[in-house]
Formats: structure tokens, sequence, C-alpha cells
């Protein structure tokens, strides 16, 4: 199968309105100091003025949480007489990142404040997800009367039920979908209550832990819990891919830069075996370098190493367990390839056609890593996909992955009369089905990926953002880039376009991955194309859309256009279809020449001053359109 990076349709975006050159707007733009093509960035992801771009490079302050989560206080006062009577205290957590942090940032919290806190994870294989009862009887029998819930806990109606009848008070903290009859519990932290519009609305599972342990330590005046519960939370709010906005841009802006400088152990010992010992640490650092250390353990392991490395006082200990997680992630890694060679021979070996949805399934597929090439297929082949491993008994297990667009909780949901049990969200979700069943199924899915296909066609569109000129690419510009930081869900790393680059050299690195060296007006930039699977050349002239990065190597940094996709340069001649009516759009010099279908002819010197000045709206735009698909307009 051949990467898509070089197959995918470009969307190339609408062009704005030209900025003001006068007045106050322009001097508070003027102000930002942001170079234009982040201005326009900004502007085309719905920030429209100065105001809301500055409010993007300096969000306001978090306000006070009492006043948004009405039960904050009566959890706060729970846990200060717990902390006074030395208390048990049971943190019920998740498997994932975001359960693990969760965990580990209460635990740590109150132990140091003088509660006996304990982490209570279900196993990922024996239990699956969240609270159950059997978990509630053995915390009872240990003596445990309070219990505290990270990142699950609203939908587990039997295991609280469970915990009124034996008098074990539970604290509820989830961000995961409320039932529409509210779960018994002592307090409730959600973001689903607090106000409209509230900058809480955002908080995974390690944001509402954060708000009740920095709560805590401000009430019990103790500020050495505050430091740790902000480290983790930046781990946990990046690892679970929380929207990046409101308080989650907040604090993570604080955060960060501690991090090199965190006082945990565990993190020490984390950057010290990822070798980012003296240097910052970014949110794309702990995405790629440390999250998945810590995910792995999840997926492989017990999640209790986790929450062990990052509540240990003691460097020795730390490093010990590190290196525990480093194993886990070099066996997922491992893993992750051996499954996605396999799953790729299995589509090779059913023809040359991807089927509309992709569904492969294998009985020694490990449930913890599936999920991961699931979504590796989707980049390659454009196709929702599930993956199935056994879970025993008759049943398979799977988990689901789709492009943007197919709604993975609607198709399941359409399917559920043949499935044991199901769940999940638009982008992706899981499910077990009874082996016989596997047939229908996938039937039913094709059926439902077929119909998707054919309302939006094959390929999801690549959609540059800025039309960026390769010699306005240096450290000035990545710096002010970084202005713009951190990026994740809700605000990803922009994607920018060149065209009409000459490939000045291109050769293939160990691991699949191709170089380019890109050409354009005397300048030359590094481009790299990730796992690329296509032909071993590429076009001489090319337009790119990248991810603009660094790379470090040998103590050497050096900027790098990360490759999301390529064609054949456009910059030549164009075919433009504006308003039902087909165009031939090409340069002439340092103008623009516009052709119909009936021969006429409409020539710009200067296309974005006269698209700026002309009266007529439909010429304007397809003035502005032709010089921005011809890469001569950002």
């Amino acid at each position: 199968m051949l990467s898509r990076l070089h197959e995918q349709p470009w969307q190339l975006p609408q062009p704005l309105a030209p900025l003001p050159v006068q007045g106050q707007e322009a001097e508070a733009l003027a102000a930002l100091a942001l170079p234009e093509p982040l201005v326009t960035l900004l502007r085309r992801r719905g920030f429209e003025d100065a105001a809301a771009m500055s409010a993007l490079l300096d969000p306001p302050q978090a306000p006070d949480p009492r006043r948004h989560f009405p039960d904050l206080g009566k959890a706060v006062e729970r846990l200060k007489l717990a902390c006074r009577q030395a208390e048990p205290v049971a943190i019920c957590g998740d498997y994932d990142a975001d359960g693990m942090t969760s965990t580990a940032l209460l635990v740590g919290v109150l132990q140091r404040l003088g509660a006996v806190p304990q982490a209570a994870i279900p196993s990922r294989q024996d239990d699956g997800y969240g609270l159950n009862a059997a978990m509630v009887e053995r915390l009872a029998a240990a003596g445990v009367r309070l219990l505290i819930t990270v990142d699950n806990g609203v939908s587990a109606t039997e295991a609280l039920d469970r915990a009124v009848a034996l008098g074990v008070e539970v604290i509820l903290t989830d961000h995961h979908t409320l039932p529409k009859d509210p779960p018994p519990c002592l307090a409730l932290l959600h973001p689903a209550c607090t106000p409209p519009r509230s900058p809480y609305r955002g908080l995974a599972g390690v944001g509402l832990a954060h708000v009740l342990a920095t709560a805590l330590c401000r009430q019990l005046r103790r500020a050495d819990g505050l430091a740790i519960a902000l480290n983790l939370f930046c781990i946990g709010t990046i690892a679970d891919m929380a929207p990046l906005q409101g308080v989650n841009r907040r604090w993570l802006l604080e955060g960060l830069p501690q991090l090199a400088s965190t006082s945990l152990p565990g993190l020490q010992a984390l950057q010290q075996l990822a070798g980012l010992q003296d240097q910052p640490i970014d949110a794309q650092t702990v995405g790629f370098q440390i999250a998945p250390r810590i995910n792995a353990v999840g997926r492989l392991g017990d999640p209790l190493l986790v929450v062990s490395l990052l509540t240990t006082e003691a460097m020795d200990e730390a490093l010990e367990l590190a290196r525990a997680c480093e194993t886990l992630n070099r066996q997922r890694r491992d893993l992750c390839s051996a499954i996605e060679a396999e799953a790729l021979a299995l589509l090779e070996a059913d023809g040359p056609h991807t089927p509309a949805f992709v569904l492969l399934a294998q009985t020694h597929w490990h449930h913890g890593v599936i999920g991961i090439v699931a979504s590796r297929l989707v980049e390659r082949c454009g196709r929702p996909v599930a993956l199935l491993a056994s879970e025993g008994d008759g049943r398979l297990r799977a988990s689901v992955r789709a492009p943007r667009g197919f709604a993975v909780d609607q198709a399941l949901t359409a399917c559920g009369d043949l499935l044991e049990r199901f769940g999940g969200h638009p982008a992706a979700g899981g499910f077990t089905v009874r082996a016989e069943r596997v047939a229908a199924l996938q039937e039913r899915l094709e059926s439902l990926a077929c119909a998707w296909l054919e309302r939006h066609g094959a390929g999801q569109p690549v959609e540059p953002e800025v039309l960026l000129r390769l010699d306005q690419i240096d450290r000035r510009f990545y710096s002010q880039l970084q202005r713009l930081e951190p990026f994740g869900i809700g605000h990803p790393a922009p994607l920018f376009w060149s065209a009409g680059c000459q490939v000045a050299s291109q050769r293939l690195l160990r691991g699949g991955h191709l170089q380019l060296e890109l050409e354009q007006n005397g300048v030359r930039h590094r481009a790299i194309a990730w796992r690329w699977q296509g032909e071993d050349t590429v076009p001489d002239n090319l337009d790119v859309a990248y991810r603009l990065g660094q790379n470090r190597w040998q103590g050497e940094e050096r900027l790098q256009l990360e490759l999301l996709a390529l064609r054949p340069s456009a910059s030549g001649a164009v075919r433009l279809v504006c308003g039902g009516r087909t165009y031939w759009c090409s340069r002439r010099g340092e103008g623009l020449l516009i052709r119909n279908a009936a021969g006429d002819e409409l020539c710009r010197e200067a296309p974005l001053e006269a698209a700026q000045t002309d009266d007529h709206p439909y010429l304007r735009a397809l003035v502005l359109e032709a010089a921005m698909a011809l890469g001569m307009a950002s």
C-alpha cells in the first residue's frame, strides 16, 4: 500500500479580507509583533481581532473554581477532615495516561497533607474500565470510608450503590458523559456542572484532580503540593489530548516551563531516560517523549507502576521504575510494528482494492495496542478501521478509528443489535462481538462506510492554512511561532504550504523515511516525510504542505519541514472553478493571467492590490482565489 502523502486532494483556504492599514486595530495588530503569516493563521482560526489574538498569547487567569464547581467546597471540607485524622483514602483511577496521572496527583498531594491515600486502578485485562462493585467491597473490607474517583465513575451505578450500602463516601471527579440521573455521591466535580462557556469546560480527568488538589492545598496553606499538581496536570492533559483552551491553556503556559526543573524524582527519571536533560520541555516533547512511556504501562503492564513512579521520593527507586516503563514502551513499539505489518499483509492478500470499512481480526493481537495500529491504518488508507483480538469465550474485542467525518459512535449504534457492548465518540470507539456475528457486522459496517464515501468522496483533503515562502522560514519566525504554543486539540500545530519548490536532493533514510532538500528563490530547507511508502523518487518541482519543526541531532539544532502532503507544483497553471464557471489561471511574470472558457483574458500585473480595490465582488474573489491557487497569496 502506498502512503497517502502524495495522493490526498488539496483544499486551499479561502482568501481573507485585507488587514486594516491604519486606525486603532492596525496599531493593536502591530503591537502584537507577529509576522503577517501568523496573523493570517489566527484570523483563519477565528481570532478576528487583536484583542482575541492577545488573549490567546496571554490567556486570563483561571477564575475562582468555587464559583464554577458547586460541590467543590463540600469535597474540600471532607478531605480536610481526612488529612487531619490521617484517614485512609482510596483513589480509583483509570489505566490510561489521564487516569494514571490523575491518581498519582491526588496520591502525591494527599500523602503530603497527612491523609493515607492508596491507588486503586482496575486491570485492563481482568476488570475493564472504571470503578466496579468488587473493588468497592475490597476497599470497604480494608477499612476505607472515603473514595475519590478520577477520570471515571459517573456511569458506575452498581459500584456507587454498593458504596452507599457499605457506608463508603464517594467524591466523583470525571469528564465523561453524565447520565440523565445524577450518580449517588458525596460530591461531583464535572465540567458539565460548570456554567455555560466556563473556562473549566475542557478539563480532562487530571484537570479536575488538579482543581480539587490545589483548592485543598490553598485551604490548608500548603504550597508544597501545588508544584507537583501542576507538573502532573501538564503531563496528563497533553497525554489525554484535552482541548488546549480555557484554563488548560493558562495552566500549561505556567506549568510547561517548570517541568525541566521538576522536584518529582519520577519525572526526572523519565526525562533522563528520554535524553531530555538540560532541554526545555514543551507540549510536543511531552506528547512524543514522556506520554508514550507512561501510556505503554497502561496498555501492557500494571498501571500502579506509573503511580509508584510519579509518587516516589527516592531517585534510585524512580530510575528503576522508569527503566521498567522504558522496557514496556519498547515492547509496545515492537508489538505495534508487528501487528501493523501483519494487518497490511492481510489487506494486500484480499486484493488491490481497499474495502470501504477495514475490519481485520487475529486472535493473538494484543488489546492494549490495536487502537494505535488502527490509527496508523486510517492514516494509510483513509478508511475507517476496526482491529479485533480475542477476548476468550468466543468473543472478540475491537478498537475502532476513523477519518474525520465518519462518526464511529453512530456507526456502532447502528450495529448495536450485533454487539455485546460498545461505546466511543465520533473519531474512535470499541466494541465486543461474538465470533459468529463478525461476518454480519462487517457487512453492515461496509454498507455504512460505502454510503459515507459516496457522500464525502474517498480521501480526506489536505487543508493547509497559510502560504509561506522558504525565505520566510528562519529562527526569528520559529521563535514567533512558539509564542502560539502549546499546540494540541482545538489549537493544532499550523499546517503551512509552499508552492513551486525545487527538489535539490532526495534520499530514503533507514526506517523508511524520505528526506528532501527543497530550494526556492535561492533558499534551501531540509524536509522529512515520516514513514514514506510512495515511489522511490518524487517530481523535481513540488508544492508541499508541512508543519515546521526543529531537529536535534548530535548537539546541533536545525529547522525542518515535516511533510504531511506533497504534489507536483501547481505554480505553472491551474484550472479553477469559481461560481460554477471554469477558468484557466497562470503566472505572467509577477502578475496573473486568467482566461475563461470563451477565451477572454484578464491580466493583473499586481493581482493582490487590484483585488483589494476592484469594485466587483465576483471579480475580486476570482483574482484572489487564482492567486491563492498559484501560490501568490497566503
